[in-house]
Order: C-alpha cells, then structure tokens, then sequence
C-alpha cells in the first residue's frame, strides 16, 4: 500500500495532538485497533505502526490483555 507510510504518520500525529491539547487525558484508553482501523480507513497494521510510534513517543503505554492507554503527563516527553 503506497499510502501506508504517510497513514501511520499522520494518524500518529493526529493523536499525539488530541493527547497534547487534553482531548484524550492521561489514562484514558483508546479505541481499539481494529476501531482505530475502521475510524481513519485503514489496515489494522498501520494502526499497529501507529501504536509502536506513539509508545516510542512515551505519550501510550499498553497494559496486555486490557488495551493502550494515554500515559500519564509525568511520563511523556515533551
């Protein structure tokens, strides 16, 4: 898919905005990934490209078996 890069990085900065301006708080827990598929369009493997880069960021942190929450603030980089 020849779109899939720019995807990933777009939805990735889409939600680091939402979580910077305090529409998603810290420990609120986002959608799932095939929710997040379905919302921006796309294949569950971009939304897991998101993911990796959102954790990467420090601004999610996943809890196995109960999904991918906002960090809380004093673990994110700014």
């Amino acid at each position: 898919m020849p779109t899939e890069r720019v995807d990933y990085r777009r939805i990735a900065n889409e939600i680091t905005g939402k979580i910077k301006s305090g529409e998603l708080a810290p420990g609120e827990k986002l959608p799932s990934t095939r929710q997040l598929a379905e919302q921006y369009d796309v294949h569950i493997s971009t939304i897991s490209r998101v993911m990796s880069l959102l954790k990467d960021r420090e601004l999610v942190e996943g809890h196995p078996g109960k999904g991918v929450y906002v960090a809380e603030s004093d673990r994110r980089s700014e």
